[in-house]
């Protein structure tokens, strides 16, 4: 692990504040990661907007095992998008993918309880730092990550908390993931950042059937036209997926 601090000697929770809850647990510690060590080695493109450090928090060891997909969407998602969100988790849950999100409201975090419950394993990218949670009435799930899966930050300890921060985060959280899916989103959606960025670092990006084919919505089309793909089943995505072999095992056998 790299660098680590013991923080608080005690977790203070006040829910009463949207981004002002502290969810770090007694003896808890923050590691501090170059980039590299924690996802292996990036190329020029991927390294171009990668933060120059990474805090995080939980018991999942580096470099992070693949594959890793994203599931993102809607803060204030619909039923039909919820239960999508859903059943994609679970299926890739099923098959040994890590669920990757912003532990954001609707979409967000649906992804990442569905992924728990299905004996997976997840991995939150949060826009606050790792003693704070937004929205608060997830400072539970947050807890849950970060003492049994991952939760990730790029920004540190008493960093101001700036709606700017979570545009920034899904810009990271493209580069985390091996490939995202935005199962549903308006047309200011902050998840359309991380959908350009995994286009333009060359990742798949797949949208939800229910989007890619929307009319109202002019940004699917768009994304289509660079390269997103429309979603009709989960497994589909198992398809451009990295081996969960490390490069290490790989190097070896060769």
């Amino acid at each position: 692990m790299g660098m680590a601090t013991t923080l608080w000697t005690q977790g203070i929770i006040d829910p009463s504040s949207q981004a002002n809850t502290m969810v770090t647990q007694r003896g808890q510690k923050v590691a501090t990661l170059a980039p590299e060590r924690l996802l292996g080695p990036l190329n020029d493109v991927e390294r171009k907007y990668a933060p120059s450090k990474l805090f995080t928090m939980g018991p999942m060891e580096t470099p992070l095992p693949r594959p890793r997909v994203a599931i993102i969407g809607s803060r204030k998602a619909s039923p039909d998008g919820l239960a999508a969100a859903a059943r994609i988790a679970s299926v890739l849950s099923k098959k040994g993918v890590l669920i990757v999100s912003g532990l954001a409201e609707g979409i967000d975090t649906e992804a990442h309880k569905t992924a728990i419950e299905e004996g997976g394993r997840t991995i939150a990218v949060l826009g606050t730092p790792l003693n704070r949670t937004f929205p608060a009435k997830n400072w539970q799930l947050q807890k849950e990550i970060m003492s049994h899966h991952l939760a990730i930050s790029q920004f540190p300890i008493g960093y101001p908390i700036q709606p700017k921060n979570f545009a920034i985060r899904n810009r990271t959280m493209a580069l985390i993931s091996n490939a995202s899916i935005i199962v549903e989103a308006g047309e200011r959606s902050g998840s359309l950042h991380q959908g350009w960025e995994a286009l333009r670092l060359g990742r798949p990006l797949f949208l939800w059937k229910s989007v890619g084919r929307n009319s109202s919505l002019s940004w699917p089309k768009r994304m289509m036209s660079y390269g997103a793909l429309e979603l009709t089943d989960p497994k589909h995505v198992l398809n451009v997926l990295p081996s969960s072999k490390r490069i290490s095992e790989i190097t070896l056998r060769i």
